[in-house]
């Protein structure tokens, strides 16, 4: 039988890179089985059987209170639904703060699997003159003991040795902190114990112990829904019999297990002398300073978007051209009719839709790689930790709100390196409210069109165009305070998770660490949601294709064809002026193309209009009419559920002028300042305009938004809870900015 090796520190111990060594690129990750705790699990081929590696969720100890640490007790304890028991276990410690790592190792020794004990950034303990006497320390503890530099790689041989020598030759730990523990408490926990036993119900001593130690804690809730007894009773008569007797719950543990570590580390691990300032403390000193940190975590965060941006702009540009080019050849091969336009506007645009997020997932994951690495990651949420905690969060759900400017898509997925499972869900709720790249378009396209461009404040230096523009860009981040803090009081209520951080000494990121992580979630990404996109692009093009027939589409394309081939032919080669015949022929046959165009677009328009995606837009004309708008403008935002940006080109198709249109086009703005209601009224003006922007500033992002929420809080229930709950803001901001500027005198 396969055997499973399970792999556990506290997020800060480099436990990640030792994984990424062991395993290479054969790691697959996902979620357990109802939560949305993530999975990772790896191959190691040993010399004679492959072991499976589980990389648990980062925890400091086994008191569990979060979902991950839940996870990874039930995963030791072998209570995890659908996960066997580990056969051994890999603790990764700190080298350089082996006193705090210990205490972990302390309770994990207790489960009783044959542990191996990885004294990881041993580099780093030896250039801070730590001293640690390695092999005494493995005979005080009675478990196997080596060092390593995982991000190096150094090390990791002898660890997959060790790994297969100890599930050949299991070695149980024999030195336990719990013997050190008051009698008064091993006495309690014996009898608790027995009187569940007398229950049939048999319990380890070490869930045992957690019940009585964890006040309201995993294992009490367990067992308290198997109405075991009167267990809560008991566990309070229990735990008051103990206060009275000198051992006050939970303090005394952490007395008793820092005791015992500091027992087992006596002569052997030697620290350098506590007033000793190294170049990592002096650079913080700058770094967290109260102001001068948090204009440095400013301008660092600036220049990683503005990278993002701008380094991401050639890559999307060439998905972009790649794109047009393959559904071009399509059109060369294909005949017009449904299946041409599957490809090009389904299969080719449904991939389309999934790579175009590839960039700046790849390159915002490399920097977020490489601030972990370096050491800075730490301290950036140590800066902004006060102001996040205004709204109920922590510092490190700030770089991913930041990075849902550019995208939510990414910055979804970086909500990964949120630990607390209450702000990491949180976060992934709020992110789609920052206005993201894919809203500009339509906020340019409706001020533009109908906010006054001649009006200027502070002497022409503030234009009214500019001030809408950025209120706009700013109306999402700013609903998404309350929004937050609603969330976190009555969705996910409870007590403030605990914000621990090792602020570790600087050193530079290595280049196997960057490319696995940013490897790990670019393939997540596009295995994960892409498929979940790509499927749904295939559908909403379907709503958009059918039932109407395409037969006159079909021909007045098949005829724009012809007409430009033929005027192709006639062509003088480069460089060489047509002379006059051959020009009046070029002319007639533009003039041919251009009256063809016309049908086509009208065709079109005429399809779309009796599409299922209009019967909808039609039938949902009373809800949205309350906003401004008509059945047109419901159709299009639809329509642009693949992608927000989509809105323009639907809006161009509806009104026949073409897909082609975009945000600067001024045939699209006459055509929307031209449209009327029935009673004659025009159906755009700066209220319909500033509904319109609100709705999509707080509506549901995208589709691509939706799947990556199902993928990483493992639920479409949570997908479905996003977009029911930001469709009824956006409708609810909508239909408020529209009755306010309308009673203004804005809607004329």
């Amino acid at each position: 039988m396969r055997k499973t090796v399970a792999l556990l520190g506290n997020p800060n111990t480099g436990k990640s890179s030792l994984f990424n060594a062991l395993c290479g690129m054969s790691a697959r990750v996902g979620n357990y089985p109802g939560i949305t705790v993530e999975k990772k699990v790896g191959v190691l081929q040993g010399a004679n059987e492959q072991i499976d590696i589980v990389d648990l969720p980062g925890t400091y100890s086994l008191a569990a209170r979060s979902a991950d640490e839940a996870v990874t007790i039930d995963v030791l304890c072998g209570l995890q639904p659908g996960e066997s028991k580990p056969d051994a276990v890999v603790v990764i410690a700190d080298a350089t703060n082996l006193e705090r790592n210990l205490y972990l190792l302390s309770q994990v020794v207790e489960v009783g699997l044959p542990t191996l004990l990885v004294l990881n950034m041993w580099d780093r303990a030896v250039s801070e003159n730590h001293e640690i006497k390695v092999e005494e320390l493995a005979g005080r503890l009675g478990i196997p003991v080596l060092v390593t530099t995982a991000s190096q790689k150094k090390g990791v041989v002898e660890v997959r040795q060790a790994i297969e020598s100890l599930l050949a030759t299991p070695v149980l730990p024999s030195n336990l902190a719990r013997s050190t523990f008051p009698q008064s408490f091993l006495e309690a926990a014996a009898e608790l114990q027995s009187d569940l036993a007398k229950q049939n119900v048999q319990v380890p001593l070490l869930e045992v112990d957690r019940m009585l130690i964890d006040k309201d804690g995993h294992f009490q809730k367990k067992f308290a829904k198997q109405n075991v007894g009167d267990l809560e009773r008991t566990l309070r008569a229990t735990r008051d019999k103990l206060a009275e007797q000198g051992c006050k719950i939970p303090l005394f543990e952490t007395k008793f297990r820092y005791a015992w570590v500091r027992t087992v580390l006596d002569g052997i691990n030697t620290r350098p002398a506590a007033n000793t300032v190294s170049s990592s403390d002096k650079v913080d000193r700058w770094l967290t300073h109260r102001w001068v940190g948090m204009f440095a975590f400013l301008f660092l965060m600036f220049s990683v978007f503005q990278a993002i941006t701008i380094l991401a702009a050639w890559p999307m540009d060439w998905i972009e051209t790649t794109q047009g080019a393959l559904q071009g050849f399509v059109e060369q091969v294909v005949a017009p009719g449904a299946m041409r336009s599957l490809i090009n506007d389904g299969i080719i645009a449904g991939i389309g839709a999934v790579l175009i997020f590839l960039p700046q997932i790849i390159i915002l994951f490399f920097f977020i790689a490489v601030l972990e690495d370096c050491g800075y990651m730490a301290r950036a949420a140590f800066v902004v930790d006060k102001l996040m905690t205004s709204i109920g969060l922590s510092g490190k759900s700030f770089l991913p709100l930041m990075s849902s400017f550019a995208c939510a898509v990414p910055g979804i997925m970086a909500t990964r390196t949120i630990e607390n499972t209450r702000d990491r869900m949180v976060t992934i709720l709020i992110a789609p409210l920052m206005s993201c790249s894919a809203r500009l378009p339509v906020y340019v396209l409706m001020v533009t069109a109908f906010v006054p461009a001649d009006v200027r404040y502070l002497g022409g230096w503030v234009t009214l165009q500019g001030i809408v523009l950025f209120a706009m860009n700013s109306v999402g981040a700013l609903v998404a305070i309350p929004v937050a803090f609603l969330l976190r009081k009555f969705v996910f209520a409870g007590q403030q998770g605990s914000f621990l951080l090792e602020l570790h000494s600087y050193k530079w990121p290595s280049l196997t660490v960057l490319y696995q992580r940013v490897w790990e979630r670019a393939s997540a990404f596009v295995t994960r949601a892409g498929t979940l996109i790509f499927c749904t692009a295939i559908l909403v093009w379907a709503a958009g294709y059918f039932p109407a027939s395409h037969e006159k589409l079909d021909a007045a394309q098949t005829q724009w064809e012809a007409l430009t081939a033929s005027q192709q032919k006639i062509l003088p080669p480069d460089g060489e002026e047509p002379s006059e015949a051959n020009q009046a022929a070029i002319d007639d046959y533009q003039a041919k193309i251009d009256a063809q165009a016309e049908i086509i677009n009208a065709e079109k328009a005429e399809l779309i209009n009796n599409s299922y995606l209009a019967m909808v837009g039609k039938t949902i004309e009373p809800v949205v009419k309350p906003l401004g708008w008509d059945w047109k403008i419901g159709v299009a935002t639809l329509a642009s559920f693949p992608a927000r940006e989509v809105i323009i080109a639907t809006l161009g198709t509806i009104y026949s002028l073409g897909s082609g249109e975009d945000e600067s086009s001024e045939g699209l703005m006459e055509k929307m300042r031209s449209e009327r209601w029935p009673d004659g009224r025009p159906v755009y003006s700066i209220a319909t305009a500033l509904s319109v922007m609100v709705f999509f500033a707080l509506c549901a992002q995208c589709v691509s938004t939706l799947m990556i929420i199902q993928r990483e809080m493992n639920s479409w229930k949570w997908a479905a809870f996003s977009f029911v709950y930001m469709t009824t803001l956006a409708y609810i901001g909508a239909w408020v900015t529209y009755a306010v500027t309308n009673w203004l005198g804005w809607a004329a």
